[in-house]
């Protein structure tokens, strides 16, 4: 499987297939109560976020950072209500003009067709580079850019 996309939603769409309940919009797509976890998150970004609010409002702060392109989906290991999604994204840091070729492994936990509980495994040193270094992309992700 080496399916493109232009957008994280149609990834998550073809990736969960069935598995996902119909939604208007990307939000929609997750339970009220997400939970979204980055475990290899540097410094100055969250490695937890509660709630739809709170994604909401990282994606906010992060869409302006990098000029994601098109995504990838690699494989898809479902096992029961857990699936595991393998893909890959290029792009580029909107200050820095530095590439984003970053690699995913996202373990996602479905409830109810929503998406319960969402764990990103990808690189950080990428994002770093991307947003030219720790200090940079503290500063930024934080709006102090």
């Amino acid at each position: 499987m080496t399916d493109k996309f232009n957008s994280f939603s149609s990834l998550l769409r073809a990736a969960l297939g069935a598995r996902l309940a119909p939604a208007e919009d990307m939000m929609g797509m997750f339970a009220a109560d997400i939970v979204f976890e980055f475990p290899f998150a540097p410094e100055g970004m969250p490695a937890r976020l509660e709630g739809r609010a709170a994604l909401a409002g990282h994606l906010a702060k992060l869409g302006p950072l990098i000029d994601f392109g098109e995504m990838t989906l690699g494989a898809v290991h479902p096992a029961g209500e857990t699936v595991v999604i393998e893909f890959t994204c290029t792009g580029r840091g909107t200050q820095t003009g530095t590439p984003y070729d970053q690699t995913y492994i996202s373990v996602v936990t479905m409830r109810d067709g929503r998406i319960a509980c969402y764990r990103d495994y990808w690189n950080p040193l990428v994002v770093l580079s991307a947003l030219g270094g720790a200090e940079a992309a503290a500063a930024a992700y934080a709006g102090r850019a």
